[in-house]
Formats: C-alpha cells, sequence, structure tokens
C-alpha cells in the first residue's frame, strides 16, 4: 500500500486527503508496522532526508550544516476503534480514528518533509511507535537508548492537537493505592469483624474535601487534580471483607518535583491509615516546565504571536525534557475530541499549522 494517490507534492498539497489517507491505516499500538514502513518509504524518496528506521520509529534529518535544529515529532500510534476505523470526509471535515491525535499532525510533518528543500535550519522529522501506551513501551525509549544522536535538537515540537496554540511544559503523573485492612466475619455478626470497604470512608472524605492547587509557573497556569480512578473489595454477599483498596492518580504541576508531591500525598493521607494499612507507589513520570524563557520557543511564540497555555496532562514534551531537548506540544485538532467516537479535524486547522511551521521553517527565528 502506498500513501500518494490522492496527495502529491507542492502545487498538488492536499493535507485533508494526505489526513485522510494515514486515517484509512489502521496503527493501533504495537501494530504500527504497516504505517511506519509507508512513512518510511515516501521519506526514502526525499533527495535532502537521511532516513533511519529504528524498529517501528522512522528518522528522517537534513543535513545541510546549520547552527540551529528544529525537531517535529509524532506517534504514528492510535488507541483501539470505536466504531470509527476509517475516514469519512464530510465538506471540509474529516472524521475517524486517530485524524485529531494525531495524523493531522503527522500529515503536516510528512508534508513538510517532502516540500521543504532548503529550510533556514536543519530539520528532524521524527514518527515513533506507541505513544498511547505505558510509557515503558514508548518508541522515544526506544530510540534515545539506540540512537540517541537522532533525537537531538535545539528545539523540539511535538504535533499532539493543540487547537493551534502552543501547549508549554506539562504536569506530571503519581498513581498509587491505599490498601485499608479489616477482619472476616459473617454479614450477620459484623461486630465479630471489621469492614475494609468501611474504612476507605475517612480516604475518600479526603479525595472529596480536597481543594487541588492552580499554580502559575513561568506565566502559564496549572491545575492541579487528586482522583480515585478505582476500588478494590469485596468477596462474597454474606462475607465482611478483610481488605479493601483505592487507587488514585494526582497530577502534578511543573513547579513541585514528584519528590515533593508524595511528601504532599503523604501528609494528606497517612493521619487516616491504620497501623497494618498500606500506601503504595504503582508509577510516575515527572512534569516539564513550560520553559517559555528557551530562545527558540520565545522567538516562535513572538513572532508569530501564538497563543500559549499549559498542558494540564502529561505528554512526551516531559520525556524530552529530560533529556536535554526543550520542547512543547503544536498540533492541529482539539484534544477533548481524542479517544472518542466523534473524532475528527478540520482542513482549517490542518493548514493553518502546516503554514506556520513552513514559515517557520524556512524564515528561520
Amino acid at each position: 500500500m502506498a500513501l500518494g494517490t490522492r496527495f502529491g507534492r507542492r502545487s498538488e498539497l492536499d493535507l485533508l486527503a494526505l489526513t485522510a489517507e494515514l486515517v484509512d491505516i489502521a496503527s493501533e499500538s504495537f501494530a504500527e508496522a504497516t504505517l511506519a514502513g509507508i512513512v518510511e518509504d515516501r521519506l526514502r524518496s526525499v533527495d535532502w532526508l537521511e532516513v533511519t528506521r529504528v524498529g517501528d520509529n522512522v528518522v528522517a534529518r537534513t543535513e545541510f550544516g546549520h547552527q540551529r535544529r528544529m525537531l517535529l515529532g509524532g506517534h504514528l500510534d492510535t488507541v483501539p476503534a470505536n466504531d470509527n476505523m476509517g475516514a469519512r470526509v464530510e465538506g471540509d471535515v474529516l472524521w475517524g480514528l486517530g485524524s485529531a491525535d494525531m495524523k493531522g499532525g503527522l500529515a503536516v510533518m510528512l508534508a513538510l518533509a517532502e516540500n521543504l528543500s532548503r529550510p533556514a535550519m536543519d530539520v528532524t522529522y521524527l514518527f515513533y511507535a506507541r505513544e498511547e501506551v505505558a510509557f515503558e513501551h514508548n518508541g522515544l525509549r526506544e530510540l534515545f537508548a539506540e540512537r540517541p544522536e537522532l533525537c537531538q535538537a535545539d528545539f523540539a515540537l511535538l504535533g499532539e492537537p493543540t487547537h493551534g496554540v502552543i501547549e508549554a511544559g506539562c504536569q506530571g503523573t503519581i498513581r498509587f493505592t491505599i490498601r485499608m485492612q479489616g477482619a472476616r466475619a459473617h454479614t450477620a455478626r459484623p461486630w465479630m469483624g471489621s469492614n475494609a470497604v468501611h474504612r476507605l470512608g475517612p480516604v475518600l472524605a479526603v479525595l472529596e474535601g480536597y481543594t487541588p492547587r492552580q499554580p502559575v509557573v513561568d506565566g502559564c497556569q496549572f491545575h492541579e487534580a487528586l482522583q480515585a480512578v478505582r476500588i478494590d473489595g469485596g468477596i462474597a454477599g454474606n462475607v465482611v471483607p478483610d481488605t479493601a483498596s483505592v487507587t488514585i492518580n494526582h497530577r502534578v504541576a511543573p513547579d513541585r518535583t514528584l519528590d515533593e508531591a508524595k511528601a504532599h500525598i503523604e501528609d494528606l493521607f497517612l493521619p487516616v491509615l491504620g497501623d497494618d494499612d498500606t500506601l503504595e507507589w504503582s508509577d510516575g513520570a515527572p512534569p516539564a516546565p513550560p520553559g517559555l524563557s528557551n530562545p527558540v520557543l520565545a522567538a516562535l511564540v513572538g513572532r508569530y504571536d501564538l497563543q500559549v497555555k499549559a498542558k494540564l496532562g502529561w505528554t512526551d514534551v516531559a520525556f524530552f525534557h529530560e533529556q536535554g531537548v526543550p520542547a512543547a506540544n503544536f498540533g492541529p485538532g482539539d484534544a477533548r475530541l481524542a479517544h472518542t467516537r466523534e473524532e475528527r479535524v478540520e482542513r482549517v486547522a490542518i493548514e493553518a499549522c502546516y503554514e506556520l511551521l513552513r514559515r517557520m521553517l524556512t524564515e528561520g527565528l
């Protein structure tokens, strides 16, 4: 299968058609090989690109010797279909799985790679696998581990759907489980035991009464969150349960480290736990600061008068930050439609994103 039956270069550019072709190629996480191969073949036909494939990740780089390098990145995978596999175009709106998250962004990257033969800075186009699953599987980890030199840049823009604004930084995430202990008994004689499910009450009361912080960091207002995401407990319809647990997700603004956030969590919950109860950390990913003082991002925002807002979720921006590459999110589409049956993207959003990045890469910063 080949891309390009409806998409041409330069004067024939039709970004909505290209996005539709990408949407028609199934690429659920761990099944991106077909799309990766098509993107690789397309990029290898471009004279000014050096293309490398690592697993199901594809990296294309210009090597003109410019002093500055920009990285444009995006994930190839989608979440599982929700009765919305395949592209459907209605006027100037494209519906379908991955249209907003983020095959519109991939179309912009691919079109730029194929059409910008003389950029004012060197460019890395990074198409990577397995973003929509646990980060341990993320293709970025594979790339930075095996070929870190391919991922170095002065700045990275990830084409996640942002409605055409810069989403700077991102909040971190911590997941933990509070496990309460009790004693089994027959429900006809509950006084002979201790109901662990009932003992979750004070924990839930802490959550219900919690007021999340809304700190302003580098001019961007973040909004933390502390939410129960799962409750487990119960043995049988006539047994007082001797154990119960609640799993909680905490979103952390970038003015705190993960260790500081964990200390905050312990201050909240340890006072309502008994000696045999436990607070168990599951996983976590650190936040990233907005980085608006970075000269590349500052120039981009200033020259093109872009709106900037905080990214409230966690994104791969944080991983790039950890690796020493400043990054932000900027792409077409509405993130609120991602992972829904109503996922869609508009032609004007894709074209506006393409045009701004084209100007940036050809005019320089």
